[in-house]
């Protein structure tokens, strides 16, 4: 059995981790988005980098927009790529509906499940923290709202505490942005969201929809908003200028702590680095006492 990593500073290992990934916007036939993105190549990209970490997550979650069109031969496609994937973690898969996405064909094709216009929900217990899918989309529109029913149905699952707290998970951030286009397709009435989640043990909320990463905060919970896969916002520009561009994308490694929730932005990118820290150099220094860690590696050069 191997040995307890050796602690290096005030803060235990994380009790959970997730992988926060969205907007892959696939389409059928693996056409490519504008003519111009190839998503399927995009998301696969993505999911070797994730690999690639080495994490073995509790959740993965894609906060939706996952095809572009809501075809079922573009959710298959996704499905095709990603479940065997999440095998190889050894972590479910939490599908959150997009603005971009049809519940019928998401239902049928991801979920194995009636295809309705119903709301795609659900709660997920992974070992304690507990995760929420709200469906922040409105069919035949691009805004987002979240209607009576969800609204109560989140209130009866928040009554009762998890004992390592909640997360929420939705496409559309409750969060105000500078991108103008942004602003006309937000979540609308959000004071009826944070009417519900105040005073809960809702800890943090995963969103996408706006392409690019972004975080803040939202009746007082911590809001991380995960890039795309498939293309994402250049925001070296005036605001009224921003477009799409293939670069920067990205997801969140999401580290869950006793007392804080750490979001990581991780670069899809092929760039050279260096090798001097390894497992190796880690391995080395926990054989070290805490002050001869600090002697080794912290103390400058006279």
């Amino acid at each position: 059995m191997p040995a307890a990593p050796v602690q290096f500073g005030q803060y235990p290992p994380a009790r959970r981790t997730l992988l926060h990934i969205s907007d892959t916007h696939l389409l059928a036939g693996g056409r490519p988005l504008s003519d111009q993105f190839d998503t399927g190549l995009n998301l696969a990209r993505t999911l070797e980098a994730a690999e690639a970490t080495g994490i073995r997550p509790d959740a993965i979650v894609f906060t939706g927009d996952l095809t572009d069109l809501g075809e079922s031969e573009a959710y298959a496609a996704l499905r095709a790529a990603v479940e065997p994937w999440a095998e190889r973690l050894g972590a479910p898969v939490v599908w959150v509906a997009g603005n971009h996405d049809e519940r019928p064909a998401l239902r049928r094709t991801l979920l194995d499940l009636e295809p309705t216009e119903e709301p795609v929900t659900g709660v997920w217990d992974l070992d304690g923290l507990r995760l929420i899918a709200l469906d922040s989309t409105v069919p035949g529109w691009h805004h987002g709202d979240l209607d009576d029913a969800q609204l109560t149905w989140l209130r009866e699952m928040l009554a009762t505490p998890a004992p390592l707290g909640t997360i929420l998970a939705l496409h559309h951030p409750p969060l105000p942005s500078h991108v103008p286009l942004f602003d006309i397709l937000e979540l609308r009435d959000q004071g009826r969201l944070a009417e519900v989640i105040a005073g809960t043990d809702v800890r943090a909320i995963l969103a996408g929809h706006l392409h690019y990463s972004t975080s803040g905060t939202f009746a007082g919970v911590p809001v991380s908003v995960a890039a795309a896969t498939c293309y994402t916002m250049n925001l070296a520009r005036p605001a009224v200028d921003v477009n799409g561009m293939d670069a920067g994308q990205s997801f969140h490694l999401v580290h869950v702590y006793d007392d804080t929730i750490t979001h990581a932005v991780v670069p899809v990118v092929e760039a050279p680095t260096g090798d001097y820290f390894s497992a190796e150099w880690v391995e080395r220094m926990s054989r070290l006492t805490p002050e001869e860690r600090l002697e080794g590696f912290s103390r400058k050069p006279s």
